[in-house]
């Protein structure tokens, strides 16, 4: 059975597979004050409420886009699991070339997003991250990652107009039925909503453009706590997939033991 650990900015997501079977999947805040024993008498009690000891856990495989929680936990695993994980980083296979500038600037979520696009879609694909950033990452047919985009998320872009105003008030963020709001809260959640839904169909439509290809002809993969929110009413014909990246740790985790 393998542990995948996915360390993002708000959430950190564990998934147990039981061979290509992802069974049971959990998620937590990405608390940096927490110690690794906090983090570790919380992960044993969500495995021992499914009746899973971490004796039954046989691997484990993390990818991080925090730095200061990534020692915490590789500590935790040690102590609590006594496996050493597989960190996906440099070194680690993936499957897929790296065109990048600089290979080792690609975020881990963005590797792992784009190995699990490629090995359960094919490529060419576009995948989507709706999380706290959004991150567009590309690949084409042979495997070779071109790049991508990265911009703040729409929970970031919220938080930002509470802060940096003085009388807007904090929202839900939800999927408004009409375009031109008629308070001040439904302005808000309007703007939000149809400013990033928008804003993503631009994007993919610029891409597409840049590639030279239609849009019929890529993958579109759309993954991260917004994607049911934001993707679902795109001109695109957009999969939304929300164990993408889970998917993808299993698959690097596959590609290295």
């Amino acid at each position: 059975m393998l542990l995948a650990i996915d360390v993002g900015n708000t959430n950190i997501v564990f998934g147990a597979y039981k061979g290509k079977e992802l069974i049971h999947d959990w998620r937590i805040s990405s608390d940096q004050n927490k110690t690794s024993d906090e983090f570790g008498m919380l992960v044993t009690e969500m495995l021992d409420n499914v009746q899973l000891k971490p004796v039954n856990i046989e691997a484990v495989i993390m990818s991080s886009v925090v730095p200061n929680i990534m020692h915490t936990m590789q500590n935790m695993i040690v102590k609590y699991f006594h496996r050493y994980p597989i960190i996906v980083g440099a070194g680690v296979k993936t499957g897929i070339n790296i065109r990048y500038d600089n290979p080792k600037e690609v975020g881990a979520d963005r590797i792992v997003n784009a190995v699990a696009a490629v090995e359960k879609y094919g490529g060419p694909c576009i995948i989507i991250d709706l999380g706290t950033a959004i991150t567009f990452c590309v690949v084409d047919g042979k495997k070779n990652y071109l790049g991508g985009l990265i911009l703040p998320g729409i929970s970031i872009s919220a938080d930002a107009l509470v802060s940096r105003t003085s009388k807007l008030p904090k929202i839900e963020i939800i999927r408004p039925e009409k375009v031109i709001g008629k308070n001040t809260v439904s302005s808000m959640q309007n703007g939000l909503y149809f400013g990033f839904s928008t804003m993503i169909d631009g994007i993919l439509t610029h891409i597409c453009n840049e590639l030279g290809m239609a849009s019929e002809e890529i993958n579109i993969i759309a993954t991260g706590g917004f994607a049911n929110l934001l993707v679902s009413d795109s001109r695109y014909d957009i999969i939304i997939d929300r164990d993408l990246t889970m998917d993808g740790l299993r698959i690097l985790y596959e590609l290295n033991s």
